[in-house]
């Protein structure tokens, strides 16, 4: 059974930074595409990025493109989300969601993904 566990949110002004963690346990990620999700109040869950399983491709939604980047490293089991230059709009509840590899591109729909963490909430305001 794959588990996920985000970590790194917390409350931060506009401009500065987050990296965000999701660790995995059960078993290795090496074979699953990862992606990060958000769900503002009242919105729907959206995809922000997401990296393949071997990391060579990664996506990226517009709203995250040239502020967000996605890495990974297999051998500790755990993506990352380092988030810069934040505003206020980025403030949600971010989801890491695991899909066992069926092709070498990630997708950002959220229906692909099969496992999900609980979140790590992220604050941008004063």
């Amino acid at each position: 059974q794959l588990q996920l566990v985000e970590s790194g949110g917390g409350l931060v002004h506009p401009g500065e930074s987050l990296r965000l963690s999701c660790v995995a346990s059960g078993y290795t990620l090496d074979y699953y595409n990862i992606g990060w999700f958000r769900q503002a109040p009242g919105k729907e869950r959206e995809g922000v990025s997401c990296i393949s399983s071997s990391g060579g491709h990664a996506a990226y939604a517009d709203s995250a493109k040239g502020r967000f980047t996605i890495s990974r490293d297999n051998a500790k089991n755990t993506v990352y989300l380092q988030m810069n230059n934040l505003k206020p709009e980025d403030t949600a509840v971010y989801y890491c969601a695991a899909r066992l590899l069926v092709q070498y591109e990630c997708g950002l729909p959220k229906y692909e993904y099969d496992y999900w963490g609980r979140g790590t909430q992220v604050t941008v305001g004063t």
